[in-house]
């Protein structure tokens, strides 16, 4: 969810002076705004939490190499994960509690995911959070020496084919409950298939682009200090989101071997 934020376009220059009380009694003092460096620590916070359950998870799985062991803790990961990342999107306020909530609750899907895949290819998983943290330093640097400029045409498209993507993923999960499996090429380890992913890991690395972007425009504006949390989660969902499509990126590409 928000990264779907980070790319709307509603989230401007408006939103920002809000948020930093300009026409609410003026603006907030400096040592109660957010900063860049409070938005990376919490960042790291939030990656912690993550790791933690995540190798947690992994752990039981290695253990006793039974799906049923951590599948109920993959599914509070997933449906808990969500309705976090909903709560944290509409209420900006409470990501202070929120986002790390939501880290621990990713890191219990993630890691019973991963394992699972690093069962079928090992080292795969490695492999993946490697691509992920080197993607992220990657858009990093174009993003801090302008190779990429954050425009409203660049906002808008990455925000219309991440919307694109989205819809996709439903409508194959209510396709998949009737038994119809239309998508397979897609989703298949051919050359269409392995294409798709390389497409839909390239969105997912543009919104981090756009994440940064509303990190600099909240520190800009000097929004309240929780919004280092809502940035930090930010980033969370979209490395999330980025990771598991590497996991399904290298596994097309390993079952071709």
């Amino acid at each position: 969810m928000a990264l779907m934020k980070t790319s709307n376009p509603a989230l401007g220059s408006n939103t920002f002076r809000d948020a930093a009380g300009i026409g609410y009694g003026g603006a907030i003092d400096a040592s109660a705004r957010m900063t860049l460096s409070g938005t990376v620590n919490k960042t790291a916070i939030l990656l912690l939490c993550t790791v933690a359950t995540a190798a947690w998870t992994w752990h039981l799985f290695l253990v006793s190499h039974n799906l049923a062991v951590i599948s109920p803790l993959m599914m509070l990961g997933f449906i808990g994960g969500l309705i976090f990342a909903l709560i944290t999107s509409f209420k900006k306020e409470w990501s202070p509690v929120c986002a790390p909530i939501y880290a621990l609750l990713e890191g219990l899907a993630l890691g019973g995911i991963s394992a699972m895949f690093d069962l079928s290819y090992p080292g795969i998983a490695m492999q993946a959070v490697g691509l992920t943290f080197g993607t992220l330093f990657v858009m990093l640097f174009a993003y801090k020496t302008r190779i990429i400029k954050v425009t409203q045409k660049f906002r808008m498209g990455v925000f219309a084919a991440t919307g694109g993507i989205m819809l996709f993923y439903v409508v194959e999960m209510v396709l998949g409950f009737f038994g119809i499996h239309a998508f397979g090429i897609l989703n298949g380890s051919g050359i269409i298939g392995i294409g798709f992913s390389l497409f839909i890991v390239a969105i997912a690395a543009l919104n981090l682009v756009l994440d940064f972007d509303f990190i600099e425009q909240g520190v800009t504006y000097g929004v309240p200090k929780y919004m280092e949390w809502y940035g930090a989660f930010g980033i969370m969902v979209t490395l999330v989101w980025l990771y598991l499509e590497m996991l399904r990126l290298l596994s097309k590409i390993n079952s071709r071997n």
